[in-house]
């Protein structure tokens, strides 16, 4: 028979059984027989609080606890159909939050912070998996409980999705609106602290062939040779080309510099007989299509 339970004022608002309450000690769930501990509820992130205690604990003297912060479980003491890799192998990679997709990375935690708080606590510290990649190893080690070992997994796992994103399926990827182009390139180009310039090579059927790096440092008409920007591309034998370049700012908002350099592109293009299908600035996920906006192309 079930065991009476006595609510505490440590409970927070909204709490019921359907909410999945868990004994610290004995581990049983719900609202069945507990041998003795705090009743306490897990919401995912690995974080316990205290919604009740035990009647038979009550009994034994055992005082509620008046907060979490000296609970820390290991992700063992989860129960399993709760920790990370589990649950990513039970129902998939889309079950699973990006800080628990992070802990399955890092694999462990330490001694006062399990690894999804240190996941959780990584991506607030860093602004999510955009800081996490912008950062260099150093700013990395830097934080607590990274060592060059958990560093070296962060940064080769989000370089893989960075090389998946920019490996070709078994036919090149076929250009049919800004957006494609765009999303070739985002992931990378929206983390350089520098500004880039870089120029998409295009077949007649606005496959692409490859993605050429032309100038670093600032857009300046004064600074580029619009010679140098079409010389892979004849080089090629491409039929269309997409100009790209990057704000570090992260706002891709054009400057009045970025359209007068298209203007320039454009007509150098046309004299090339080399189409410039657009000009894309890229920002910070987001991006401008200057053709779009009517900016440089007459």
């Amino acid at each position: 028979m079930a065991q009476e339970r006595k609510n505490t004022d440590y409970r927070p608002q909204g709490f019921s059984a359907a909410s999945g309450g868990r004994c610290a000690i004995c581990c049983q769930v719900g609202y069945e027989t507990f041998d003795t501990g705090f009743l306490l509820g897990y919401n995912r992130c690995g974080q316990y609080r205290v919604r009740e205690v035990c009647e038979h604990a009550l009994r034994r003297g055992v005082e509620p606890m008046k907060s979490d912060l000296g609970y820390n479980p290991t992700i063992k003491e989860l129960p399993v159909s709760e920790r990370p890799r589990e649950r990513l192998l039970n129902y998939g990679v889309g079950a699973l939050s990006t800080a628990e997709l992070l802990a399955i990375i890092l694999r462990t935690g330490t001694h006062d912070e399990n690894v999804i708080r240190m996941a959780q606590r990584l991506l607030v510290t860093f602004g999510g998996l955009a800081g996490l990649a912008k950062a260099n190893t150093s700013e990395l080690a830097a934080a607590k409980g990274l060592g060059s070992a958990k560093v070296a997994q962060i940064k080769a796992a989000l370089e893989l999705g960075r090389r998946m994103q920019l490996q070709s399926p078994d036919e090149r990827p076929q250009i049919r609106a800004p957006a494609d182009a765009a999303n070739l390139v985002m992931s990378e180009m929206s983390l350089l602290e520098q500004e880039q310039l870089r120029v998409m090579l295009l077949d007649t059927k606005n496959r692409v062939l490859a993605t050429s790096t032309i100038y670093k440092g600032s857009l300046n008409t004064s600074l580029i040779r619009v010679g140098e920007l079409f010389r892979e591309a004849i080089r090629a034998n491409c039929a269309a080309v997409i100009v790209l370049h990057n704000h570090p700012s992260g706002d891709p908002t054009p400057s009045p510099e970025d359209v007068a350099v298209t203007k320039q592109i454009v007509e150098a293009g046309k004299l090339l007989d080399v189409e410039v299908l657009d000009h894309l600035i890229i920002g910070q996920q987001r991006f401008v299509s200057l053709k779009e906006r009517g900016l440089g192309f007459g």
